[in-house]
């Protein structure tokens, strides 16, 4: 990507990028095998694990990566978003916000009248019914299904205080930006990193599995993850280690890759898979 206007925005939050609308982050993950990790949530009672949404955070390599690639751009909106509003912007926002709350009570009164399509003849037959028993004639009464419904509708209570709360991922106003200079991570964890991904991979964080990385051969939505990843400052383990977390990736089923600077500091990988007891195997 060549132009500022068609790099995808990144929000500058916590030290890392954000990405906060569903176009721009479905972009990332099919084009650009960018994961991140759901940090919003869709549930009224609070954060809960399993029902995350936008926004997404990405890690410090994946925000690199993308500004690196040219694929995006980190701005911070600080200064434009924490500034006193305008008597305009307040009076826009208490016309959305009106216009939110109407929408709220026609979805709820045609909500009503649906549900009540279901039973419109029960309906009818039962006020007919008591029309009937008030002493009114049957020729005299005439009910319609359509006054009915509109019966309904009219009788339909809407209780602002008792109003859905729209919360938006996405600020629904454009807002100025600063663009931030993402400090340059030249680790041997973000080469690491960047090699897999340039290799075709999806590499996420791999704290859940006592690792650096987590490698998985397509999107983590359809693949389960090939390989964690260990990277090593110096290219030697400890004995114990070693055991540990070839044995911890036996458990959650997967292959242990030791990363490490080999000869003219380029990048050196070693494989390791646990045979378990062979011998007792045999007996």
């Amino acid at each position: 990507m060549d132009s500022k206007e068609t790099k995808i925005i990144l929000t500058y939050l916590n030290g890392t990028g954000y990405v906060f609308n569903s176009d721009d982050y479905m972009t990332l993950r099919k084009n650009y095998r960018i994961i991140g990790s759901m940090v919003g949530t869709s549930c009224s009672r609070g954060w809960a694990g399993n029902s995350t949404c936008l926004p997404v955070e990405l890690t410090k390599y994946e925000t690199q990566l993308l500004i690196e690639k040219g694929v995006a751009i980190l701005v911070s909106k600080a200064k434009s978003l924490l500034r006193e509003p305008s008597n305009e912007e307040i009076e826009a926002y208490k016309n959305e916000t009106e216009e939110r709350l109407q929408s709220q009570e026609v979805h709820l009164k045609e909500g009503k009248v649906k549900e009540s399509l279901h039973y419109i003849d029960n309906i009818i037959y039962g006020k007919r019914k008591k029309l009937l028993k008030s002493g009114i004639l049957e020729k005299d009464i005439k009910i319609t299904k359509d006054e009915v419904l509109q019966d309904i509708r009219d009788s339909v209570q809407f209780d602002r205080k008792n109003a859905l709360v729209e919360i938006n991922c996405e600020h629904p106003r454009i807002h100025d930006g600063t663009l931030v200079n993402f400090a340059v991570d030249d680790s041997l964890k973000y080469k690491v990193f960047k090699d897999f991904w340039e290799n075709g991979k999806f590499v996420t964080c791999g704290e859940a599995f006592g690792a650096d990385f987590i490698v998985y051969p397509g999107d983590p939505i359809v693949f389960h993850a090939s390989h964690i990843v260990i990277v090593l400052k110096e290219p030697t383990i400890d004995p114990l280690k070693l055991i540990s977390k070839v044995r911890l990736s036996v458990i959650v089923n997967k292959l242990c890759v030791f990363a490490y600077n080999g000869r003219d500091n380029e990048l050196a990988y070693q494989t390791v898979q646990w045979e378990g007891n062979k011998e007792s195997k045999k007996l």
